[in-house]
Order: C-alpha cells, then sequence, then structure tokens
C-alpha cells in the first residue's frame, strides 16, 4: 500500500530571531503549513516534523538557544514523527528513510524554510532517492538571496542595496525552474488543501 508524508521543513523559530526575517517572503509561512497539514491529516497521510540544529555553535540553530523549536500555531500530533538534521537535506543525517520504509511512503510533498535550501535539496534527495515528490512552493519561504563574494556578516540593509542580490521571488521562480520536470512537480497548497465549497 502506496502512502504520501508531508514534510515540514525547518518551520522553526531560529530564522524568526535572525534580522534577515524582516523580509521573508511569506511571514505566514506556520498559516500555510498549517493549511497542508490539515489536509494531510484529513487524508490519513503522514506528517513528518523536521529541525534544524548546529550543535555548539552558538547560533539561533543551537539547541542551547532554544529557538530550534516550532514556530507557533504549529504542533504535531501523537504518532507524527519529530527529527533533527544537521545537512540541508532532511535525509542524510536522521533515520527519516527508515520513517518512510516503516509507513510504506513512496510519494512525499515538500513544504518549509528555505525554498532555495533545505526544501530543495530534500526535494532532489528525495527524488534520486525514488520517491515522487510534490513541491509545494506556496507553502516555502525564503529571503533575498545575497551574491556569494557578499561578506557572510552583511546588514539586510547592505544585502537589499546590492543590484546583485537576487529577490526572495527570483529564487523561488529558479527553484521552480530547477526541480520541474526533473526532481518534482509544482503544486499550489489550493491543489492539495482545497477550501470545501460552502452549500
Amino acid at each position: 500500500m502506496s502512502r504520501t508524508a508531508l514534510l515540514v521543513v525547518d518551520v522553526q523559530e531560529s530564522f524568526r530571531v535572525r534580522p534577515s526575517w524582516q523580509v521573508v517572503n511569506h511571514p505566514d509561512i506556520a498559516d500555510r503549513v498549517g493549511r497542508l497539514v490539515t489536509a494531510a491529516r484529513a487524508a490519513g497521510d503522514l506528517v513528518v516534523w523536521v529541525l534544524h540544529t548546529e550543535p555548539g555553535t552558538g547560533t539561533a540553530f543551537d539547541p542551547a538557544s532554544g529557538h530550534v523549536r516550532l514556530i507557533e500555531g504549529l504542533e504535531p500530533v501523537e504518532g507524527e514523527p519529530v527529527i533533527t538534521k544537521t545537512a540541508h537535506n532532511a535525509f542524510t543525517t536522521t533515520n527519516l528513510q527508515q520513517i518512510f520504509t516503516q509507513h510504506g511512503v513512496t510519494s512525499v510533498v515538500v513544504s518549509g524554510i528555505r525554498t532555495e535550501q533545505c526544501c530543495e535539496t530534500t526535494a532532489r534527495v528525495a527524488s534520486d532517492l525514488g520517491y515522487d515528490v510534490v513541491f509545494v512552493t506556496e507553502a516555502t519561504a525564503t529571503m533575498p538571496l545575497p551574491h556569494w563574494t557578499l561578506p557572510a556578516d552583511a546588514s539586510v540593509e547592505e544585502i537589499l542595496a546590492d543590484p546583485r542580490t537576487l529577490s526572495a521571488e527570483a529564487v523561488t521562480e529558479r527553484t521552480e525552474y530547477a526541480l520541474a520536470g526533473r526532481f518534482a512537480t509544482i503544486r499550489t497548497i489550493d491543489d492539495l488543501a482545497a477550501v470545501p465549497v460552502s452549500s
């Protein structure tokens, strides 16, 4: 029996406490993901929660910071796995593939933060592992992406002032171009969580 799993990747407070959150394209990401979670549960799909950790770094992703937790409004229910990763994709440093095997998962729906980073990388790896992948771009979030030569400690103002910076929209578009037809099918939130029509 084949089954679908919804992956919620890194929708965590770690991002909200960073300066770049002020320019995130989807500040309502928890609500967007929440719609997918509600639909997945109603369909009997598996929901898997993924949190990114960087132990010992002293950053917002260090578990000691207290920020490595789901954004308020998102809450796993009993039986929904919550896993932590230290790599960009949700497979390499976790037992995610084992969880999928145990639950008979063959299709994966990807949502979360950041669109072009952990979400895209997870989608690519999932595809290479043989899963049918759906990428819900609307239920991912990202920020403007600085040119690689800009210093890592550049301020948000410096990033936005640099003409080489890619807007969140441009980053998102590039991810869709790279994934569609190769690694994933692009779907909308409404595709997967259609609002019932009241009579």
